[in-house]
């Protein structure tokens, strides 16, 4: 009995094999190639992104170490004789005032924070009290106040320093030039801190809110109050002229005294009432006026 063996036809491996090998090995290279491109440029992202973090932390750092270095030449340049505020001329001791409001007006706790804010509104007092001492005393605690302060809160101390320093640089040369040191140092401080970068608990917008101050009397404008102010206004003006118009409806005629000087004198004041009720009646129609375009601003704002 037979038996037929079959055999397979031979596979032609020179022809499909190496070009199906080929193909396959090509696009793995490809793969890879491109994996590892990826891998490349996260690496560089990730090394730029932490190179940049380490100079802005350096730079960061070498700004508060001037910072502290200006401020404590600053504590330094209030260190004056006791009575040297006291004796300054009336011209200059108005200066001093004007630098006193400069850096504590407005919301400077909510600015600067509690702690400086009331060290800033202390200083400001001193200044408008002529107390050299307190001043520098308060003076020398600057460097340590504004160590931990936030962006933002540096940057408004900045400002305030810098609007402060321009009142010290207006008065001139006075004495040994102490003043002008103030204002360079005070000035320089400033502007340095100004330029501090808002961290991100920072940048949240705080509500401008508008003071006036009068003296020790600090009070926040807003548009209700501008408005009362106003009708007040309009009060005291009808109650001016009114009364100016009853002054004038007196005839001159009318007048009777005993002697020509006697009469001299009662004309001459019926004419200084009449004009300082019109100019009271004038003036209070001016502020009236202001004062409600004052209200519509604030209004405008506060929407």
């Amino acid at each position: 009995m037979a038996c037929l063996l079959l055999q397979p036809p031979p596979i032609n491996l020179t022809s499909s094999s190496p070009l199906i090998f080929h193909r396959n090995s090509h696009n793995g290279i490809s793969i890879l190639s491109m994996q590892s491109s990826s891998k490349k440029r996260s690496l560089q992202h990730k090394t730029l992104t932490i190179a940049y973090a380490l100079a802005e932390s350096n730079s960061t750092e070498s700004l508060d170490q001037k910072a502290q270095s200006l401020l404590q030449e600053l504590a330094n340049s209030f260190a004056l004789p006791p009575d040297y505020f006291s004796q300054l001329p009336d011209d200059l001791r108005l200066d001093l005032n004007d630098a006193a409001f400069d850096l504590a007006n407005g919301p400077v706790i909510d600015e600067c924070g509690q702690e400086l804010g009331e060290a800033l509104l202390n200083l400001s007092q001193a200044w408008e009290q002529a107390d050299t001492s307190t001043s520098s005393s308060i003076a020398s605690k600057l460097p340590s106040l504004t160590f931990s302060l936030s962006g933002n809160a540096k940057s408004a101390l900045g400002k305030r320093l810098v609007s402060s320093g321009r009142r010290f640089q207006a008065m001139g040369q006075y004495g040994e030039g102490e003043l002008q040191k103030i204002a360079k140092v005070m000035i320089e401080t400033g502007r340095l801190l100004s330029s501090s970068p808002a961290t991100g608990t920072d940048e949240k917008s705080k509500e401008e809110t508008r003071m006036f101050k009068f003296g020790d009397l600090q009070v926040k404008l807003t548009s209700d109050k501008a408005n009362i102010g106003a009708a007040i206004g309009v009060v005291f003006g009808i109650v001016s002229w009114q009364l100016s118009q009853g002054i004038q409806s007196i005839p001159e005629s009318s007048l009777q005294y005993a002697n020509d000087n006697a009469l001299l004198l009662a004309k001459s004041l019926r004419g200084a009432l009449l004009a300082i009720c019109y100019s009271s009646a004038i003036l209070s129609g001016f502020a009236t006026v202001g004062l409600i375009l004052l209200g519509r601003q604030l209004k405008s704002e506060e929407q």
